[in-house]
């Protein structure tokens, strides 16, 4: 048994069992791939494959269990070659950051220019998605960090740490009948069509709870999963904004903000890595970072 099966039955898992494509992943042959598989179920003494003929069908109830393991032994390859490099070369690397376009927009860009340039010779890559793709990125090694409200600390294979507290607000034209509201209330804002955040993102869940709880149905005209987009409809008169507060900028001159915080509840932004992974110091100097700086907005 060595690493080099451990990565093929790992990569045949993530490749949902398509040979095939496992192959051109490691950049070797199928039949070598089969082969190495083979040897490593003969020293295992158990299936991990179930056959049909050629093909792989789906894990066996061991193969399920050794799937987990190969992913965490790799895990901790992972982790070694990372001490070598922080002892090799401190400050020298790659920061692969997972986040959503909420996150990566607003959040991010002060804390990524000062952290380069304390950093010159580390690479940073920003990679957007869902929560749900977020965490398996990270899972996967594939990124080093994911940064979202939802879904990430339903992982057991990560660790999760708190950034940042905020609510949603709403954002209507100058024009807008609620835009003279001097008190806002659920019942008059779902009285306009709404446009807001697509059902996987920024909170959205708590948002439809909410006037669920209240007796109200909403009418939701359309969802974004980019703020600025959400935005631009607003202007065009197509319904009443929700959007993350800290979404709202200068350039928004030409809306009204209305204040959601007694109506909508508090959400949490969270930072998540995965579990036992080695975190080098400039990897957990850039968390430090962006936590003082979110917290201090």
């Amino acid at each position: 048994m060595n690493l080099q099966q451990i990565r093929y039955v790992r990569e045949i898992a993530r490749q949902d069992l398509n040979l095939t494509q496992a192959a051109l992943a490691l950049h070797t042959s199928q039949p070598g791939v089969s082969r190495q598989v083979r040897e490593f179920e003969d020293e295992l003494g158990v299936d991990v494959f179930v056959r049909q003929g050629k093909r792989l069908t789906a894990l066996t109830p061991a193969g399920e269990a050794v799937v987990k393991i190969c992913e965490r032994l790799l895990g901790e390859v992972d982790s070694l070659k990372r001490v070598g490099r922080e002892f090799a070369d401190a400050d020298r690397g790659e920061l692969i950051i997972a986040a959503t376009h909420m996150q990566a927009r607003y959040a991010l860009p002060k804390v990524v220019k000062a952290f380069l340039k304390k950093y010159p010779d580390v690479r940073l890559s920003l990679r957007q998605g869902a929560p749900r793709e977020l965490a398996q990125m990270v899972i996967a090694g594939e990124a080093d960090l994911a940064i979202a409200t939802e879904t990430l600390d339903s992982y057991t294979e990560l660790v999760t740490e708190p950034l940042y507290r905020w609510h949603h607000c709403v954002i209507v034209p100058k024009s807008h009948p609620l835009s003279a509201e001097k008190r806002l209330m659920l019942a008059k804002i779902a009285h306009y069509p709404i446009v807001t955040y697509d059902a996987a993102f920024s909170g959205r869940s708590a948002l439809d709870e909410t006037f669920a709880n209240a007796g109200l149905d909403i009418d939701v005209v359309l969802t974004a999963i980019d703020t600025d987009v959400i935005k631009t409809y607003v202007r065009e008169g197509l319904g009443v904004g929700i959007i993350a507060g800290m979404a709202v900028d200068a350039r928004d001159h030409d809306l009204v903000v209305l204040d959601g915080a007694k109506l909508f509840p508090e959400r949490v932004t969270k930072l998540a890595y995965r579990k036992n992974a080695y975190l080098r110091g400039f990897v957990r100097d850039f968390i430090d970072s962006l936590a003082t700086h979110l917290r201090a907005k």
